[in-house]
């Protein structure tokens, strides 16, 4: 007995140490974080002061100006002035600037290009700092490779110096707010980590006094208390330095906008949003019934119907499906702790719920199955197609516009971050790569068929097939025909794309790597649409081959780079060390769904002879099986980056600082 009891002391020694020397190492990382910020937010604070004063010496030296020669050359000099006032640039000749660069230098800071920098023995700068504003936007995206061509081609650096105006300081300060918040995040989560220790212990402790019948948990919890994850006082004292660093200086000493910032409160999940999940669904469930039996009864399913109004109906519902998977996605990650806010950089304030997505769904398809059953109605009483065809774009039209509606309802904050991803998207390569962003590309991957049924409806309704109702004049037109392959190379090409800015910000040849795999699936996909207007034996063998090398290069980068699976080492046999299931029986169930659905493609070259209704049919439930085969991946894909960050330890994610000190290399 007495051994036992030595031994489990001498387990609860061991996971103290690992206890306190994590917790040391998280500290010393933070106080350090601590201490750059304080630098970035002095060199802020100095330059705007300076800017400042330096803008108000300008203002009154124009006004002066502008006393003395009001009568000629006026215009002149209200352009010079409007040009001085935005900005002032770094250089030898501006004698203005010598106020700006012997305060910023008693700081031991120097600037690119200032005449009084420090030189090294070989007359090159010591140091050198610059506002380095991340390329997030088109614009800075331009500039930056614009300057890197610039100096790395020609080597010859402008002569004009570093430009510094109000929006580049806006930027930096924007940036270090955000560092602030993130580094008083961090912190939060330090202390959490050092309370829930202490309780584990106690705990443990307790439990030991009770199975044992001994009380000599007393004793050792005072040992776990002198600990120095919890004598440790300078998480505290850095979080209360931080609170009052950003209520004095990001929000004009308001401490309450201030702890909005810092401590942001998450949303309780209401119970009328179930309560209205449970209502639509069964308004769609009874609507589709009445629609099957109507449609079923009047013989509606004719050739015209299939090809005006089923392209935009089945839009809507595969879009429905994919929220629907997407409401699943959330619901797992919240059961099995993948924290997919922090991946995807959500504020938990506003993020979707995974009740919210299922709302969102069933209201969509209610209102689609309702309108489905009003249009079928007034086409069966004898009125014109022309008029009754203009309800599936009026109920297209009236979504669009909510989509972008800028008044405060129906999830304003997903519906603007969904329009800047999809932004982000089409205008790859130039916004910066975030995850969310590659993460939505992926989604379109699987939503060609939607995307085609987007360009259907978009040329019936403005090509003006809904006049003559006669939707050969779209499929016939050879602009149709070309745009197809458009749309289906454009997710691959905007996912393509992004990979190429990734590697060309990280500097990591994994993403050529995955650049190739999306360039192959464009390759696939052009074959197939050839194939399909063009069968030939020679145009079959082209897709067979094309879509054989695409398919193994996808289940490859399924299963080894998103899935972080297929280890050989692995103690769980070709997964990986960590899972966070279970049930390991999950996994190679998972495997094989995703290589089964992954080779759908089969379907378009065998060319099965079933007629228009039940082509389509068909079309729209391969098309679902990939919407689903996404939202399968999708939690594996999440789990493999959460499972990176924990074995990391990243909690908060790294944000960017402004002011970046170079070598006399730069």
């Amino acid at each position: 007995m007495v051994c036992r009891v030595k031994m489990f002391f001498e387990m609860l020694d061991d996971e103290l140490n690992k206890v306190n020397q994590f917790y040391k190492t998280r500290e010393r990382e933070f106080l350090e974080r601590g201490e750059i910020l304080n630098k970035q937010l002095q060199i802020l604070l100095d330059l705007k002061r300076v800017l400042d004063e330096w803008r108000r010496k300008t203002v009154a030296s124009n006004h002066m100006t502008l006393r003395r020669f009001s009568r000629s050359n006026s215009s002149d000099l209200n352009s010079d002035f409007s040009e001085s006032h935005s900005e002032f640039r770094v250089s030898p000749t501006d004698s203005q600037t010598d106020d700006v660069i012997e305060t910023l230098e008693k700081n031991g800071i120097n600037f690119v290009n200032s005449a009084t920098r420090a030189k090294s023995k070989n007359g090159k700068p010591k140091m050198r700092m610059r506002i380095d504003i991340p390329a997030t936007t088109p614009t800075r995206t331009i500039v930056a490779v614009t300057s890197m061509l610039w100096e790395d081609l020609v080597n010859n650096p402008k002569k004009g110096g570093e430009y510094i105006n109000r929006k580049k300081i806006q930027c930096a300060e924007k940036m270090i707010r955000g560092a602030f918040v993130e580094l008083y995040k961090g912190l939060g989560l330090l202390k959490k980590y050092s309370s829930l220790n202490m309780v584990a212990f106690t705990k443990i402790l307790k439990k030991f006094d009770k199975v044992s019948n001994q009380q000599a948990s007393a004793s050792y919890l005072k040992v776990v208390k002198r600990a120095y994850f919890i004598s440790s006082d300078k998480v505290v004292r850095l979080m209360d330095e931080v609170e009052i660093l950003f209520t004095q200086h990001f929000t004009n000493s308001d401490r309450k906008k201030a702890m909005k910032f810092l401590k942001p409160q998450q949303n309780t999940e209401s119970h009328m949003v179930t309560f209205f999940v449970g209502l639509f669904t069964g308004c769609f469930v009874t609507l589709f019934s009445v629609y099957a039996i109507l449609a079923h009864l009047r013989g509606m399913f004719s050739p015209v119907y299939m090809e005006t109004v089923y392209p935009i109906f089945s839009m809507f519902a595969l879009l429905s499906l994919h929220l629907f998977m997407y409401g699943c996605n959330i619901f797992m990650w919240k059961n099995t702790r993948i924290n997919h806010n922090f991946i995807f950089e959500f504020q938990p304030s506003t993020a979707l719920k995974y009740r919210d997505a299922f709302l969102i769904c069933t209201c969509l398809m209610t209102a689609v199955v309702g309108a489905m059953i009003i249009h079928l109605m007034l086409l069966s009483t004898g009125l014109s197609p022309h008029h009754v065809d203009m309800i599936p774009g009026i109920l297209l039209l009236f979504f669009v516009i909510l989509l972008v509606c800028p008044f405060n309802i129906f999830y304003r904050s997903t519906r603007f971050c969904f329009l800047r991803v999809i932004r982000n998207i089409v205008c790859s390569p130039f916004y910066k790569v975030l995850m969310v962003d590659f993460f939505m590309a992926d989604q379109l991957t699987s939503q060609i068929t939607l995307l085609r049924h987007m360009e259907s409806a978009a040329c019936y309704f403005l090509a003006g097939s809904i006049k003559t109702h006669q939707y050969e004049t779209c499929k016939s037109g050879k602009l149709y025909r070309e745009l197809a392959y458009v749309i289906s190379f454009a997710p691959y090409y905007w996912r393509a794309m992004q990979c190429a800015r990734r590697w060309f910000d990280e500097s990591n040849s994994d993403h050529l790597a995955n650049l190739g795999k999306y360039v192959s699936a464009m390759v696939a996909a052009g074959a197939r649409l050839t194939y399909a207007r063009e069968p030939s034996n020679l145009w079959m063998a082209i897709v067979l081959v094309t879509s054989i090398v695409a398919t193994v290069y996808q289940l490859y980068w399924d299963f080894v780079k998103d899935w972080g699976i297929f280890y050989p080492k692995s103690k769980n046999l070709w997964l990986r060390d960590d899972l966070i299931l279970k049930k390991k029986g999950v996994y190679y169930v998972s495997i094989a769904l995703n290589l089964v659905l992954r080779i759908a493609w089969v379907e378009t070259v065998m060319h099965f002879n079933i007629g228009a209704f039940k082509s389509h049919l068909l079309d729209f439930f391969l098309a679902s099986l990939e919407v689903i085969r996404r939202g399968h991946w999708n939690y594996y894909r999440l789990e493999n980056e959460h499972l990176n960050n924990v074995g990391k330890f990243r909690a908060v994610k790294t944000v960017p600082l402004p002011f970046r000190e170079m070598d006399s290399d730069g």
